[in-house]
């Protein structure tokens, strides 16, 4: 049985400013999200990890190394950290780096299909990546993590992005791709947990964007 501990990257500046960041747009982490993966490594620290895999993007391979730093030093040995480049956000095309406002009243269509359709989500318009064109590009690479980990005890975490995230762990649960976004959206140093028992070819979701350990309510800003 491996277990997947996929976690989005803390907060940025685009995000509290309500900003889509994207495959390219990108900003730094807020100062509290030092402290808020500071606290995900408490929550995590009970758990024998044998890797870590991130998105290459800046935010998320911050959050990643940082995490790594904060459980070597409550464990007292060091995880592996490597960089996948399959990890990173949508390719959101001319709407990265546009406020959500700004990007709803532009592209209404678009924004509708991402958020609440995406069956109906096509992002020719905006130069964009389809849900089915992010899936196709992200599960190689969660299929070769669950090769290289079979062990039973084997737990990984895979620190990404939240849309990305969303449709990745929602088609590993077979969900079809117009109930995408049932669940709702992932916030920002959230935890969701799936396991396969045999070798990827089904998965459990065991944990759903779980913040609990930030002591936090929810903002509007924290999802995606």
């Amino acid at each position: 049985m491996t277990e997947l501990y996929f976690i989005r990257h803390g907060k940025t500046e685009w995000n509290l400013e309500g900003r889509y960041q994207g495959a390219k747009g990108d900003s730094a982490l807020l100062p509290e999200s030092y402290v808020e993966i500071h606290k995900l490594a408490g929550f995590l620290s009970d758990k024998e990890f044998v890797h870590i895999y991130t998105s290459p993007l800046r935010r998320a391979r911050v959050t990643g190394s940082t995490l790594q730093h904060e459980l070597d030093e409550l464990q007292g040995h060091p995880i592996p950290l490597t960089i996948a480049s399959r990890l990173r956000e949508f390719n959101l095309g001319k709407m990265e780096g546009m406020k959500f406002v700004d990007a709803e009243a532009k592209y209404p269509a678009e924004i509708d299909g991402f958020r609440e359709h995406p069956d109906k989500y096509d992002p020719t318009r905006i130069n964009g990546e389809s849900f089915q064109q992010l899936v196709q590009r992200m599960m190689p690479t969660i299929n070769r993590i669950v090769d290289i980990h079979p062990k039973d005890s084997d737990k990984v975490i895979i620190v990404s992005h939240g849309a990305a995230l969303n449709a990745i762990i929602n088609s590993l649960l077979k969900v079809p791709l117009a109930d995408l976004r049932k669940k709702g959206g992932l916030a920002n140093t959230s935890t969701t947990v799936l396991e396969t028992q045999d070798s990827g070819q089904s998965y459990q979701l065991k944990l759903w964007n779980d913040t609990s350990y930030l002591n936090k309510e929810t903002d509007p800003t924290d999802l995606i």
